[in-house]
């Protein structure tokens, strides 16, 4: 550990579950471990309860009535967008843990859901994110799960048999690493939006990701990790689904045909190869508009501050990358309570696949708040459980299992903002990762498989900072490379992964592809999960 840490004033902690990542899903795992009887440490890139995509947002919930009839209808809704990739058993235990946890929210955990005035009930079928998370840390603070603040993690430690147990990392506002040994991990560190400046996703980097690969974790459905959001320009708050109500202009007040924010994004991305394009919010009516503004206030704050009606006035938007923050691939879950393949290890919320629930296709809100607050569940009870048995060892005992960024195998050639930089320009154009075409990705991919070797082997750090930033930029390289690969694995158009060269479904590729390795990535076909796809397809 000597050649990572590098100050004497280690903090060194033990704990049963050790949770990173502070946001919904990492907060409800810290809650559920706590619940089972764990001691908890949780360790947040930010300050838990404010960092986050979901922070700084409303944010929509998959809160569905225990009625068949409208259970039923909810998983269809979106069974076609997603590819058929869905499986039923999956959705159905997210729908009833959500249904649960959305009323323990409200009873134990205090929050204020609005009233529906004609029937006295609450209306649970959304949240605010600032009240949300606020109320998450201060109902685990109160069941005593300790948090480190601004404390990122660096590395997973494992033991000598390959068991995660604990992490390593580094207090920002301490400048010290600590250590943290611990009967079990989880992993809830949020997606990759590749520093895009998307609202909330600039902790969103793909940590988790690369520290679970580098002890041998899976990744499912990445591939389906090209999610773009609808932002005006110069702006950073996406709330796609308000673009709903929207009509898309060219300069010279055209409207252009096809444009839409669910099945007419494409259209967007080419037009704005070639032009600007503009959006009006003009099929909003008076009531909906007041609803828009009471549940996402902040999106319209940008326009007020602008002298913008966006009801009522044109104005200039663009697409920014929220890659696996609003696609659906991530960390592959082995079992029921959310383990990986790799013994003491967990996943939860987006650092974890939603394929399960969503196939090949979501976006902000509803099935990934759900998710988030259902495999978080999962995840730290089955983590508290999993620690009972494993018991914890002396951190004397383990080895970090970091890497790119924290050992470089080579010299040092390259640094972490320039690994970035190059990074970002295979991964953040749209005309690269969202309008797919077999020969754009495979020079894409071959530029970033020339950056992992050349320039992230070399990456190191002589500070806290430094460590930071080049794990981060190695994160997003290696997330890019898992994304492509899987890209041109699936050589059909399924999902969100619209193949210009493949435009059509086919049949015979209705599986999930697995893919996983740092120098040498790899993809195969995983089995479908859902084992009425059939009757679904029929029906739908």
């Amino acid at each position: 550990m000597t050649d990572v840490l590098h100050k004497s004033d280690v903090l060194d902690l033990t704990a049963d579950v050790l949770v990173i990542g502070g946001g919904p899903a990492g907060t409800w795992a810290a809650l559920r471990a706590a619940q089972a009887g764990a001691d908890v440490v949780l360790v947040d890139k930010g300050y838990c309860g404010t960092s986050g995509a979901t922070a700084p947002s409303g944010t929509g919930v998959w809160y569905v009535d225990p009625t068949r009839s409208q259970r039923e209808k909810a998983k269809a809704s979106r069974e076609t967008l997603g590819g058929h990739l869905a499986d039923h058993r999956w959705m159905d235990r997210v729908l009833d843990q959500t249904y649960e946890n959305m009323n323990l929210l409200a009873t134990e955990g205090r929050y204020p859901f609005p009233v529906d005035d004609t029937t006295g009930r609450q209306i649970r079928t959304g949240l605010q994110g600032p009240e949300y998370m606020r109320r998450m840390r201060a109902w685990i603070s109160r069941r005593g799960v300790r948090i480190l603040d601004h404390s990122p993690a660096l590395e997973l430690l494992v033991d000598s048999g390959g068991q995660v147990r604990g992490v390593a990392g580094w207090q920002r506002q301490e400048n010290r690493d600590y250590r943290v040994s611990a009967g079990a991990v989880v992993v809830a560190s949020g997606g990759c939006a590749f520093l895009s400046k998307a609202l909330g996703t600039n902790v969103d980097t793909g940590d988790g990701a690369l520290m679970a690969a580098e002890v041998g974790a899976e990744f499912s459905g990445m591939e389906f990790s090209n999610a773009y959001a609808i932002v005006p320009e110069n702006s950073t708050i996406t709330k796609t689904a308000y673009y709903g109500y929207a009509t898309f202009f060219r300069g010279d007040g055209s409207v252009i045909e096809g444009a839409g924010s669910t099945k007419g994004r494409s259209v967007i991305a080419r037009t704005l190869l070639q032009e600007k394009v503009f959006a009006q919010l003009d099929r909003a009516d008076e009531q909906v508009q007041r609803q828009m503004r009471l549940g996402q206030p902040n999106f319209f704050l940008q326009f007020d501050r602008r002298g913008i009606n966006p009801f009522t006035d044109r104005f200039p938007i663009t697409l920014l990358a929220e890659g696996t923050v609003r696609g659906t691939g991530g960390i592959e879950v082995a079992d029921d309570t959310c383990a990986t393949s790799v013994p003491g290890l967990f996943a939860a919320g987006d650092a974890a696949t939603r394929e399960r629930i969503c196939g090949g296709f979501t976006g902000g809100g509803s099935h990934n708040s759900a998710w988030a607050m259902s495999s978080g569940t999962w995840a730290g009870t089955g983590a508290a459980q999993f620690a009972r048995s494993a018991g914890v060892a002396p951190v004397t005992a383990l080895r970090g299992a970091g890497g790119a960024g924290l050992r470089p195998t080579r010299g040092h050639a390259l640094g972490h903002s320039e690994v970035l930089r190059i990074a970002q320009s295979e991964l953040v154009p749209y005309e690269k990762n969202f309008l797919r075409e077999g020969e754009r990705v495979r020079e894409a991919l071959s530029n970033l498989e020339s950056l992992w070797y050349d320039g992230v082997s070399g990456l190191r750090g002589d500070d806290g900072e430094s460590r930071l930033r080049s794990r981060q930029s190695a994160a997003i390289t290696a997330v890019g490379r898992w994304m492509y690969h899987s890209t041109l694995a699936r050589t059909e158009s399924r999902g969100m992964s619209k193949r210009e060269d493949y435009p059509n479904l086919d049949d015979s590729q209705h599986h999930h592809i697995l893919t996983g390795g740092l120098d040498h990535v790899w993809t195969r076909p995983g089995a479908l999960k859902s084992a009425d796809h059939e009757t679904v397809r029929e029906a739908s």
